[in-house]
């Protein structure tokens, strides 16, 4: 099991987003309800908590929350206890604490990206925290421009779509998304849901061959 707990930066400053959050969230609470344990939660003050079935959907929110460079991630990769509670505040085992300790170590400021993994296989914990920063550095990063084609593309749009949509050339939609990295974030992505597994000790992992890529 997966657990992402995540602490906003700097609340008393910039006011307490957990509720916004909870809104923002319902269209990937929908996109992976299959995926999602127990729902996305505040547990206390501004700090929100989801217990997910795949490492996939956990990075696909950590990486969500990273976006918004206001929330430091932990995900804790291990065992649950049974039976759960009622919700993921109510829930205990590994994975929980093994979350606690991730999103304390992405709130200090020798994590170079908020985000960290920790797990019951500590090799595997460190190699997915590396990977997954270097995919949120990326996102950090992006452009607004490199954004539109970001979204366009993961709607499914294909490049002469996102072109119209945008009203601008397929080829600078093409550069639009060089720039913005897109084809290295799709290709570190199994990677990365590849180590988070590994490190909740599950056995015979590997990394999901790529499907072929449309343009």
């Amino acid at each position: 099991m997966f657990v992402l707990t995540a602490d906003q930066h700097r609340s008393t400053e910039s006011g307490e987003r957990v509720d916004e959050l909870l809104s923002e969230l319902a269209g990937w609470s929908a996109q992976w309800r299959e995926q999602i344990v127990l729902p996305l939660e505040r547990t206390v003050g501004d700090e929100v908590q989801i217990l997910l079935g795949s490492a996939e959907a956990a990075v696909d929110l950590a990486l969500q929350l990273c976006r918004t460079e206001q929330w430091a991630v932990g995900i804790g990769a291990g065992p649950v206890d049974q039976p759960l509670g009622s919700s993921a505040r109510a829930s205990s085992g590994g994975a929980f604490i093994h979350a606690r300790h991730a999103v304390e170590r992405a709130r200090g400021r020798t994590e170079p990206v908020p985000l960290v993994v920790q797990g019951e296989d500590a090799d595997a914990a460190v190699a997915a925290t590396a990977v997954l920063q270097l995919i949120g550095g990326v996102l950090r990063r992006r452009a607004e421009t490199g954004w539109e084609v970001a979204d366009l593309t993961a709607a499914g749009r294909s490049r002469a779509e996102i072109a119209a949509a945008l009203g601008i050339t397929v080829s600078a939609v093409s550069q639009r998304a060089r720039s913005a990295m897109l084809e290295e974030e799709r290709r570190a992505r199994p990677v990365v849901h590849a180590l988070v597994t590994a490190a909740a000790g599950e056995p015979g992992w590997r990394v999901t061959p790529l499907p072929e890529k449309e343009d």
